[in-house]
C-alpha cells in the first residue's frame, strides 16, 4: 500500500478550527449521534460515514468524498445538511468501541498513515461532545 496515497475510512469527522476529531467504531456506535451533538456545540462537519485521509507535510488532511460532502445522518430524521469544512487537520482519533474507565486515563496513541496521533476512548457521559470540542480547543495537559 502506498504511504502517500489517500485512504477512506468509515468513520466521521469533525473539527473545531483546523483541528478534527476522527471518530470510529463499529456500525450503529453513534459515530453521527456524537458528532451530531458536537456540531450542537459548535463543531463543524468534515464527513460523515466515509472519510478521506491525505498524508501532507503538515499531518493528516481529512476530507468528504463529493458524493456525500455536507451531509450527515441522523437516525429517524434521514440525511442532514451542514456546511462541510474543507481540509481539517487530524488532532486525534476517538474509538467508540473502546470504553474509558479512569478518571484520569493515560494517554494512548494509535498511528494512521505512519502518522502517531493521539487515541480517545468513549466516555458514557452527558458532557462527552462538551468535553471533545475543549479538547479540539486547547488540548490535553499531559
Amino acid at each position: 500500500m502506498d504511504r502517500d496515497a489517500p485512504v477512506i475510512l468509515h468513520a466521521t469527522a469533525v473539527c473545531v478550527g483546523p483541528r478534527a476529531a476522527l471518530i470510529r467504531g463499529a456500525t450503529g456506535s453513534g459515530k453521527s449521534a456524537l458528532a451530531l451533538e458536537m456540531m450542537a456545540l459548535g463543531a463543524r462537519l468534515v464527513a460523515d460515514d466515509r472519510v478521506i485521509l491525505t498524508l501532507v507535510p503538515e499531518g493528516i488532511r481529512l476530507s468528504a468524498p463529493e458524493s456525500i460532502r455536507g451531509l450527515i445522518e441522523a437516525r429517524g430524521l434521514g440525511l442532514l445538511r451542514a456546511e462541510p469544512v474543507e481540509g481539517a487537520m487530524l488532532a486525534c482519533v476517538v474509538d467508540l468501541d473502546q470504553v474509558e474507565t479512569d478518571r484520569l486515563p493515560q494517554v494512548r496513541n494509535t498511528s494512521l498513515l505512519g502518522v502517531t496521533v493521539p487515541l480517545l476512548h468513549n466516555v458514557a457521559t452527558a458532557y462527552f461532545p462538551a468535553a471533545l470540542i475543549q479538547y479540539l480547543h486547547k488540548g490535553r495537559h499531559a
